[in-house]
């Protein structure tokens, strides 16, 4: 079924969209294009076709110049559509308020992600009023199985699609703590079940915790995961103990997201 899905896709593609999008994720990232020959070789894209395709988008205003010859950014068109996108999601309307609460409740960082890919990607972010305040922002992207809240959704994945999903995927180490290999990252993934949440203590980035809880829709299906992360000092603290003021609050606003999302396990 998958394989057949695949095939639709590539059958009905367009090239010239493929390109485009090619070219903004390219941008998006962080590339300026400031040498177009340079880019049409990493982007695989005639020299020609990039610099129309870069006058199209300017003229959309999906990007932007930045100065003469210094290169390219999104534009305000590209921003006003992702916002469109990001707000018209059920799951940021219903979480916004819960990750206010979480961050005010716990003094940290609170985070909504959701699943693309490998990756997690984070839609919404509530901070405290502190100066100890998370970087990430929204549409921030995380590996999935280095990060919480990408292990607290591939926690109630099952094995055949957490396979799947890594199939075609090299996976790193961020730090000594991330798995290395697909039997680590499932074994993860069935410790994080048992326990209910993901737990970090520097496990992505050193001197960071983090806690994550997953997040269900109408149908049960996880379709994200609620966070906050601080100082790992805080996320030490609490530990390995099986309850703990942390934990009880990022799972019961999860439960809230969930409860609000229509579901009712």
């Amino acid at each position: 079924m998958a394989d057949a899905a695949k095939t639709e896709i590539t059958t009905y593609s367009v090239p010239p969209v493929e390109r485009a999008l090619r070219l903004l994720r390219h941008i998006g990232n962080g590339h300026k294009c400031r040498n177009l020959s340079r880019t049409s070789k990493e982007l695989g894209i005639n020299r020609t076709t990039l610099i129309r395709l870069i006058h199209t988008l300017e003229a959309n205003r999906m990007i932007e110049e930045i100065d003469e010859g210094a290169g390219y950014r999104l534009g305000a068109g590209m921003i006003s559509l992702a916002a469109q996108a990001i707000h018209g999601r059920d799951i940021v309307q219903v979480c916004q308020p819960l990750l206010a609460e979480l961050a005010q409740s716990t003094g940290m960082s609170a985070h909504l992600g959701i699943l693309d890919g490998t990756d997690l990607v984070y839609l919404s972010r509530e901070t405290p009023n502190t100066h100890l305040v998370s970087n990430m922002r929204s549409g921030s992207r995380l590996p999935a199985h280095s990060s919480s809240g990408g292990r607290a959704i591939l926690a109630e994945m099952d094995e055949v699609a957490i396979r799947g999903l890594f199939s075609d995927v090299t996976i790193e180490m961020v730090t000594e703590k991330t798995p290395p290999s697909i039997e680590a990252v499932l074994a993860q993934a069935q410790q994080d079940r048992a326990a209910g949440y993901a737990w970090s203590e520097g496990n992505f980035e050193a001197g960071i915790g983090s806690c994550a809880a997953v997040v269900f829709d109408h149908r049960g299906l996880p379709v994200g995961a609620i966070n906050v992360s601080g100082p790992e000092s805080r996320f030490s603290e609490e530990g390995q103990a099986p309850d703990g003021p942390i934990k009880s609050a990022v799972l019961a606003i999860a439960k809230q997201a969930s409860m609000g999302l229509g579901y009712s396990g």
